[in-house]
């Protein structure tokens, strides 16, 4: 079993037993989407930490458009229940690129590949996505990238 699975079910183990709610509600789910994760596909196979964090990533994504949705709708006790799940996670995944982080890699990358103009951008990403795993999301990375191609 990875380290990060096993962290997952401890710390989901000691929010019960503390009556931690919102703790127990969001390891219980993440929890759920990472077993869901194992059993996709042809055959069962265990989640390496990054394939974990992957899942983590689009859970903590998909709360994080929750809460904007809920709050465009007025309804903010819903969308505050989404940004704390999303704290939640958060806890579990690697820290985020700053802006400025980002752009650098994204410039060593453009020069490693010596690509000019919007359409060398997949030759840029496939570069710069594995520098970046998980610490910063597609759109943004992908901004950076269409942002430095055409300034």
């Amino acid at each position: 079993m990875s380290a990060l699975k096993e962290k997952l079910e401890t710390d989901l183990s000691v929010a019960m037993k503390a009556r931690d709610g919102l703790r127990t509600r969001t390891l219980r789910m993440a929890l759920t989407a990472v077993k869901n994760e194992e059993v996709a596909g042809k055959r069962p196979r265990e989640l390496s930490d990054d394939d974990i964090v992957k899942v983590l990533n689009r859970e903590a994504k998909k709360r994080r458009e929750a809460a904007t949705a809920f709050a465009d709708a007025g309804r903010e006790a819903q969308a505050q229940a989404e940004r704390d799940e999303g704290a939640v996670l958060e806890d579990y995944l690697p820290a985020q690129l700053s802006d400025e982080d980002l752009t650098a890699l994204v410039a060593a990358a453009i020069a490693e590949t010596g690509a000019e103009g919007p359409r060398a951008m997949g030759q840029v990403m496939k570069v710069v996505n594995p520098k970046v795993a998980g610490r910063a999301e597609g759109g943004r990375v992908a901004a950076e990238v269409k942002r430095q191609l055409l300034g």
